[in-house]
């Protein structure tokens, strides 16, 4: 009886031990299928979601890539110098490089804004330790426009009220008079380019707060930059009124020529009623050394005249007849 007992119990736990594994088989096909089917799900949510972001960036606009490279000259003054850093402080997405050696050699120039990565060039170059000229050039296809500058008064000379946060972006005004000439035109699609602060600048503020005008008067471009003020000073808790308070630097601009490259090239604009500074310091002296001139010339005749008017000595004289 004991061992058909043993012989039951063993039959019965190997068909328990054989469905057992039958159910381990199946668990692990289930669990297979289903893998199958969440790499097939992921595979077209990621196809789906890559053709989502490539329709989304066809439809983004392009990013705005703009850097100044700013360099100058050897022989400048502290003036020059100081100019050079308000304007340094203004703009957020230049690049301050060292000074140009050579005069000569403006072809450097392009290669040295590549090196830099940057697409636009300030360059200020100065003559005779007194005149400076201002070279705003797109590189390295062009076009380059060589100004004079003139009456300079930076930051810390004015010492105005205004003041506007270090970093951010300025709006750029232009005078409507720039669309009636086409050197006026490309004038302001250069400087668009160079004053406007792209949004996602190097070292630049998500805050407007100053305004950069450029006014044309006299053929000659006036440069201006305010700040803008939403409330009185004195009435701070009073209604909103915008008003516009300067802040500097101040400085004016004589377009003298527009090349079609980028320091070198055709000429495509000249202006005909430049005059170089030297040679209006050289009229300068010329007109003193004329009255000079006339001044010893009417001294000359007045000596002559008086010799005429001179009688001839007396032989009665008493220095005559008592010597």
């Amino acid at each position: 009886m004991a061992t058909v007992l043993k012989a039951q119990s063993k039959a019965a736990n190997a068909v328990e031990s054989k469905s057992g594994k039958r159910k381990e088989k199946r668990k692990r096909d289930d669990n297979e299928d289903e893998d199958v089917v969440m790499a097939d799900d992921t595979k077209t949510i990621v196809h789906a979601t890559s053709n989502a972001q490539g329709d989304e960036g066809s439809q983004k606009r392009k990013r705005n890539k703009q850097r100044v490279l700013l360099l100058c000259s050897r022989g400048v003054t502290y003036r020059m110098r100081h100019l050079m850093n308000d304007l340094e402080a203004l703009l957020p997405h230049v690049k301050k490089d060292s000074k140009l050696d050579s005069k000569n050699n403006l072809g450097l120039l392009p290669e040295l804004a590549e090196l830099n990565n940057c697409n636009n060039t300030l360059y200020f170059e100065a003559r005779r330790h007194e005149d400076l000229y201002m070279w705003a050039a797109k590189t390295p296809n062009g076009p380059s426009i060589k100004m004079h500058v003139q009456n300079i008064h930076t930051m810390d000379e004015l010492k105005m009220t205004g003041n506007c946060l270090k970093g951010s972006r300025g709006i750029v005004s232009f005078d409507k008079a720039f669309d009636e000439t086409q050197w006026g035109r490309m004038v302001k699609e250069v400087f668009t380019q160079i004053f406007g602060v792209p949004p996602l600048a190097r070292r630049s503020k998500p805050f407007i707060d100053h305004i950069l005008t450029f006014s044309l008067l006299d053929n000659k471009i006036w440069f201006r930059n305010f700040q803008v003020m939403e409330k009185d000073p004195e009435q701070p808790n009073g209604p909103v009124q915008m008003s516009l308070v300067e802040i500097g630097p101040r400085f004016v601009l004589t377009p003298i020529k527009i090349f079609e490259g980028a320091f070198n090239g055709a000429t495509i604009f000249s202006n005909p009623e430049f005059v170089l500074p030297a040679a209006a310091r050289m009229e300068v002296r010329r007109s003193k050394g004329e009255k000079y001139r006339i001044r010893k010339g009417v001294e000359s005749e007045r000596s002559s005249r008086r010799e005429l008017r001179r009688r001839p000595e007396d032989e009665l004289a008493v220095s005559k007849v008592f010597s």
